[in-house]
């Protein structure tokens, strides 16, 4: 998150309008709800996890045990039936 100015960036106006609420102040302006990212998909981490379900999966339907994807994974067992049962 960049820090700007005001008068860089509104036009006087809106600026104008601002300062009758606020003055001297942060303020922080969220992008429009169309506008954002879902949780992960910017960081990768939504990619990583569900290939590491589909990777969980294929093991597991590979005839390994739920106790062995817990070590390889450091999940809990539970996790690892969550992701099974989800994949089905």
């Amino acid at each position: 998150m960049n820090y700007k100015n005001g008068r860089d960036v509104l036009p006087p106006s809106l600026l104008k309008e601002l300062q009758k609420y606020i003055q001297g102040d942060l303020i922080y302006v969220p992008k429009a709800t169309e506008k954002r990212a879902n949780w992960g998909e910017v960081s990768g981490t939504r990619k990583l996890l569900a290939e590491r379900n589909k990777e969980i999966f294929l093991f597991y339907t590979n005839g390994w045990s739920v106790a062995d994807l817990e070590s390889k994974y450091h999940l809990s067992g539970e996790s690892i039936r969550k992701i099974i049962v989800k994949a089905r």
